[in-house]
């Protein structure tokens, strides 16, 4: 990200002033310039329709002299600082105050005329705003009054005043207004800037260099962001990404060592009885032992890779289930039939509290099979001499309960939770399980989570260890 952030917001930050200083200018300064002419306007209409009604009806009958008129109307013009026109329908000047030539000019039957007049360019307003007929170099406020006599209109009283001289008394209030305004904006949107520069940007440029240690590898970055906000969520979220990175990175580690352990010790004995009866060291007569032991080893090899094959499409690809009702009770004792070797050498018997003749239950019938081998070959590994193995079924709020039982050397308190990882062996469990790769467990418990199960272990180091699942009762069992 580096500074691109930063840079594109500073330049947002000053076209926008420029553009907020602009705008604002040219709309108050067309908003000032409408109302100043508007007022103006009306201001001169009220004083153009007084002097149409009073002094130019009399002048247009004859009933006040030139001379008076003329007196009168140059006091108004210099009252309202503008020029008073009299000028007939056909657009003759007929009187203008500020120029007392066109009274005699008049008198003398000689007219100055505005070229194009026509009242009816006023429209529906009293007022317009031009050189009027190209009368004035300048712009000019022009408002206009009827004379009327006779109930018709005689003539029309024009008054003319410059545009520059209505607004030029107002340019400083109106510059001092929008530089104000314009800096009331600057001001806002610096605290904008401010806020946005310590509320975003700077926690946005922390994210971004944990992001770039994440990327190389080092996990021990940590983002540290003040805030509830989107943000504050984003940094929590990439630190418990970095700790579960860590987590499993440290897993894979763990899982590499294990399976390396567990691979090399089948691998050296292999080759080591291999390399002496084929060097002469184990003669022949005596290598019948130590081939049963390189096929035990053998096959020991084959259960851990089938067990890895195994989590790998569990965890990778979910698991795929083969849904159908099937007899738990018939599963159990099918299952412990397996295991009639291994009891007569222990003398291990299995107390089954079984319910109901049949008890049918909903899930992968040879996964869930896996499931109870797994749990009772722990069983008999880990039992004493001489002692029972007992195994329940229960109905409990439409689940079936699975129990497997037994009162062998049990797990220590600090390894409970660690059972389920993968190739994890307690101390106690080493001595008396030569064959297994600590993988049982792992696939026990992913079975049952891929049925949507929960399984729970309960044991006192000692007296023993009890392993108690869950599978959903058949609908046939509920009718």
């Amino acid at each position: 990200m580096k500074h691109t952030v930063l840079l594109w917001y500073i330049l947002s930050y000053i076209i926008f002033i420029v553009l907020a200083f602009t705008v604002l200018l040219a709309f108050a300064q067309q908003s000032l310039y409408s109302m100043l002419v508007r007022q103006e306007a009306q201001k001169l209409y009220r004083e153009s329709a007084l002097i149409a009604s009073d002094y130019a009806a009399e002048y247009t009958s004859s009933t006040l002299s030139l001379e008076d008129f003329q007196s009168q109307m140059s006091a108004v013009s210099t009252y309202l600082s503008a020029d008073i026109w009299v000028v007939d329908r056909e657009g003759r000047i007929l009187f203008e105050s500020s120029d007392e030539s066109i009274g005699q000019s008049a008198a003398e039957g000689e007219y100055a005329m505005v070229a194009d007049f026509d009242a009816t360019d006023f429209g529906n307003q009293y007022y317009m705003v031009g050189n009027f007929y190209g009368s004035f170099s300048s712009d000019m406020l022009t408002v206009f009054s009827p004379v009327t006599s006779n109930y018709r209109v005689a003539n029309y009283v024009l008054v003319h005043k410059s545009v520059s001289t209505i607004t030029s008394d107002s340019v400083n209030g109106l510059t001092n207004t929008v530089f104000y305004t314009v800096a009331l904006v600057v001001l806002c949107s610096l605290l904008t800037f401010i806020l946005f520069f310590f509320g975003i940007y700077l926690p946005l440029r922390k994210i971004s260099r944990t992001a770039n240690a994440y990327a190389k590898g080092d996990f021990s970055q940590r983002v540290k962001v003040r805030s509830t906000a989107e943000i504050g969520h984003i940094a929590g979220t990439m630190n418990y990404m970095a700790d579960e990175l860590m987590t499993l990175e440290d897993d894979q580690r763990k899982f590499i060592s294990n399976v390396s352990h567990d691979f090399r010790s089948p691998l050296t004995s292999i080759k080591g009885y291999v390399e002496a009866m084929l060097d002469g060291t184990i003669p022949p007569e005596g290598q019948e032992k130590y081939l049963n032991i390189i096929l035990f080893e053998t096959e020991r090899l084959n259960k851990l890779t089938q067990s890895l094959i195994d989590l790998n499409r569990f965890g990778s690809h979910g698991m795929m289930l083969d849904v159908s009702d099937f007899d738990i009770n018939s599963i159990i004792k099918t299952t412990i039939l397996t295991f009639e070797g291994t009891c007569e050498k222990k003398h291990l018997t299995f107390d089954l509290v079984l319910t109901g003749q049949e008890l049918f239950v909903t899930g992968d019938m040879s996964k869930i099979q896996q499931v109870l081998y797994n749990l009772i070959d722990n069983a008999t590994k880990f039992s004493n001499n001489d002692s029972a193995i007992k195994i329940e079924t229960s109905i409990k709020n439409e689940k079936v309960l699975i129990s497997v039982k037994d009162s062998g050397i049990g797990i220590p308190a600090d390894s409970i939770k660690k059972i389920w990882d993968r190739f994890y062996k307690t101390d106690l469990s080493r001595g008396k399980d030569k064959r297994g790769s600590g993988l049982g467990l792992a696939i026990v418990k992913e079975i049952v989570q891929a049925h949507g199960e929960h399984i729970n272990v309960i044991s006192t180091e000692g007296a023993g260890t009890e392993f108690i699942f869950t599978l959903p009762l058949a609908q046939r069992e509920v009718q």
